[in-house]
Formats: C-alpha cells, structure tokens, sequence
C-alpha cells in the first residue's frame, strides 16, 4: 500500500495530520493534471482545493483496487469535468478572461526549471485535451497504461493508442517551434 494510502487511513481514523501529508505530496501535481482540462491555472487551483475539501468532507472510501494516487487523480478528473459542464451553462465568456493568466507562467517557472521543460509544456497545452491529459498522466506522473486507462475511463489499448498519437502530435508542435525534443 503506497504512503497515500496509509496517510488517508490514518486521516479517516482521526488524524489530521494524514490529510495534510496528502496535500502535500499531491496538490502540485493534481494542479497540473486539472489545468489541462480547464486551461487556467487560478481555477485549477480552486478544484485542487476542492478535490481535498472533498476528500475532508465526505471522506469517500478508498477500495485499494488501484493506487491512491490513481483514485486521487480520477476524483480530479470528475471535479473538472463537473466544473467544465456547470461552467459551460452559466457562461459565454472564455474560462481564461476570468483570471489574470500571468500567474500561470509564475507557476511553470518555479515548477518546470529548465527551458526545454516550459517549452514542451507549452506545446503540449496546445495538444487536443486527451492527448496533453495523457502525456501528463503517463510521463509526468509516471502512472501505468492500466493506472492512466482507469482515470481516463479508457482500456489499456486505448491509451497505448492515444499514447501513440499524442507522442505523433506533440512531435509536430515541437517542430512547429523548431525544437527537436530526442526522448520522444
């Protein structure tokens, strides 16, 4: 059982310290997992919260069939994508006109330290939603096929394929820029 979990146990049995430990170890990476739904770093950050405030509050059950990191980040995808569709109702303006973007690269720079980090980044914000998610979910968190497919709501095949054509897409983006990224 990975330390999430145990922390999240011990936060269910009282101890709060547990829940602080997970917002610790996870808040910046659920930042950006959220940000490549909603594309705005400020609100990414509110639906951090609330994904915590959540797990505070209605202290749903972890079953263990996955990681607690799996469980954690597809409890983010559902927040986003909550908010995505209320948002969605109630607005015509862009999502970006509603906060002041500078913070966003103020985020990136502290996060991402090299410039081939920002620059790839970059390029994959402007990849189709599934493909920046999945990239991010796999690369960046290191989450399996199987552990991604379970967040995503996909099969494993499936995103081995996305995987695939999210690499094909972000290739071209990066030599858009003229940039040729050797790991990919």
């Amino acid at each position: 059982m990975d330390n999430g979990a145990s922390s999240y146990r011990r936060f269910l049995s009282g101890d709060k310290e547990g829940l602080a430990e997970i917002v610790r170890e996870y808040s910046d990476g659920l930042i950006l997992y959220i940000n490549s739904f909603v594309q705005n770093i400020c609100i990414s950050e509110e639906l951090m919260e609330d994904v915590f405030v959540e797990i505070a509050l209605r202290k749903p059950q972890y079953s263990g069939r996955s990681s607690f990191k799996t469980w954690l980040y597809a409890i983010a995808r559902y927040t986003a994508l909550d908010c995505l569709k209320r948002y969605s109702r109630f607005s015509d303006r862009q999502i970006d006109e509603m906060y002041d973007l500078r913070d966003e690269f103020d985020l990136e720079k502290s996060y991402i330290r090299d410039e081939q980090r920002i620059t790839l980044h970059r390029a994959m914000s402007r990849l189709n939603k599934d493909y920046s998610q999945v990239l991010y979910l796999v690369y960046f968190e290191s989450f399996s096929y199987s552990e991604a497919g379970k967040i995503m709501k996909k099969t494993e095949r499936q995103v081995k394929n996305l995987v695939y054509r999210a690499k094909k897409a972000l290739r071209e983006e990066l030599r858009k820029e003229g940039f040729e990224y050797e790991e990919l």
